[in-house]
């Protein structure tokens, strides 16, 4: 366990960096010590803000030499509490490391920094035609590190896959300050282990992505896009079906509840999608070929009973709006009321079955409690948001949520399924990695963290104790 810094250690860094590279800003720290959750207030010692790889060695020797815990950050979009700095650990920001390399249009890669912000990345490579295709909701504030460092998901995983699939090479600083190369932008390199595997999702564990080439892919033509009511889960597994059949390329299946819908017409202000409420509502996203035939196939879902209704965007204009539906949901939960989150993953032939389990948990153990979900159901993604009742307080709220989160997970281990399918371990979902991992997994985890940060500096107290 690594102990907050002492005020000999906090002298030392003062006297070891100018202010400009650590900072001891109250704000600055408040800020950059925590991430989308709330539930650990941040205590960082300071914030560290190199501009250069060999910053971040300068800083990680410092830590070493002191035993100082050091909380990678960036753009701190996380829902799992694994950029939180709450004992007095210094947090080093790869806000200012944001560069990025000319595209390579033959090679169809790019390098960019750890701090590039993944909506640039988008913008950077979008004139030769290109895209990082890893995109969801955060894409405007997250930061490629950050989505290395989680191995994050998104909303097009069902086309595209995760994070690790768009990474050929990494720049990682190692525990001892050592700065590794690793793979650069080979395609192919057959020369034993693939130590790049290792960082990725590994949630600043076990070292600090400074940089990354990223494997890029043709922007894709005209998106088809439409959204369809249907009346239950069961249902949205049955149009899921159809959609594999699609005369199109799907790259989106998103799902949400009537719950979720209502929060995010309430929070916005948005017209309900369709005159008559349903009990689901599914966002599909397609690459057609054929416009005429890919009508003539949605028209058929209506014919079908499939969907009870159905819009199909007529321009980008609607499109967006339609998207803006889904991609509003989480704000919305949090504008309007307290969610405890959770991000599972399931085979996707055990969808209904787990909801179904999961309907009858929490109406026997928490009756009233509202369960928001959604998700994307096409890679067995599901969220799940238990909101807080207005008359419960927040503490016993929370003191609840955690005996309902063993509760949760057995289910989930007996549907074979994983706690975490987006967001990591980090701090919230620690408690519970034995729901996933065995305990011969768990000791090759801690046998990993031990050979490549022996002292225990990076990202403490994370995925595993110390």
């Amino acid at each position: 366990m690594i102990d907050p810094p002492t005020p000999d250690v906090l002298r030392a860094l003062r006297e070891a960096f100018p202010p400009d590279l650590v900072s001891f800003d109250p704000d600055l720290a408040q800020s950059h010590g925590r991430d989308w959750t709330r539930v650990h207030v941040p205590n960082p010692c300071a914030v560290a803000l190199p501009r250069t790889t060999g910053d971040v060695v300068a800083i990680v020797r410092f830590c070493a030499a002191h035993r100082l815990g050091i909380v990678p950050s960036g753009g701190r979009t996380g829902l799992a509490a694994g950029a939180v700095a709450a004992n007095g650990e210094l947090v080093l920001s790869l806000e200012r490391m944001r560069a990025m390399d000319p595209v390579d249009e033959v090679a169809q890669t790019v390098r960019v920094e750890a701090g590039a912000v993944t909506e640039a990345v988008h913008a950077h490579c979008a004139p030769h035609g290109l895209t990082w295709p890893v995109d969801f909701a955060s894409k405007g504030s997250s930061q490629v590190g950050g989505n290395i460092a989680t191995n994050a998901g998104g909303v097009k995983v069902i086309r595209y896959g995760l994070t690790r699939q768009w990474v050929l090479g990494l720049e990682v600083v190692t525990a001892a300050g050592e700065v590794l190369l690793l793979n650069g932008a080979l395609e192919k390199n057959n020369t034993g282990l693939d130590l790049r595997q290792l960082f990725i999702g590994s949630e600043g564990t076990l070292g600090i992505v400074t940089a990354a080439t990223l494997r890029l892919a043709r922007l894709p033509g005209p998106a088809e896009v439409m959204l369809c009511a249907v009346p239950d889960l069961p249902a949205v597994l049955a149009l899921f079906a159809a959609v594999r059949r699609a005369p199109a390329v799907v790259s989106a299946f998103e799902f949400f509840t009537d719950r979720a819908a209502a929060r995010v017409l309430r929070h916005r202000g948005f017209a309900p999608p369709f005159a008559e409420p349903s009990g689901c509502y599914v966002l599909i996203e397609l690459e057609a070929a054929d416009r005429d035939a890919f009508e003539r196939w949605a028209g058929e879902l209506l014919e079908g009973g499939l969907v009870t209704d159905a819009v199909l965007a007529q321009n980008s204009s609607q499109a967006a709006s339609l998207w803006r539906l889904r991609e509003s949901i989480s704000e919305s939960l949090a504008a309007t009321g307290l969610p405890h989150k959770n991000d599972v993953a399931l085979p996707i032939a055990e969808l209904a079955p787990f909801c179904a389990t999961l309907d009858a948990l929490f109406a026997e153990r928490y009756p009233g409690w509202e369960i928001v979900l959604f998700g994307h159901i096409g890679d067995g993604n599901l969220h799940i948001n238990v909101m807080k009742p207005d008359d419960l307080p927040t503490e016993a709220f929370r003191s609840r949520t955690r005996e309902a989160d063993h509760a949760l997970f057995e289910i989930v281990r007996a549907h074979r399924g994983s706690i975490s399918a987006e967001h990591g371990v980090g701090l919230l979902k620690k408690p519970y990695l034995g729901y996933s991992r065995t305990a011969p997994e768990l000791a090759l985890l801690r046998a990993v963290k031990s050979a490549l940060d022996p002292l225990g500096i990076l990202n403490p107290g994370k995925i595993l104790d110390d």
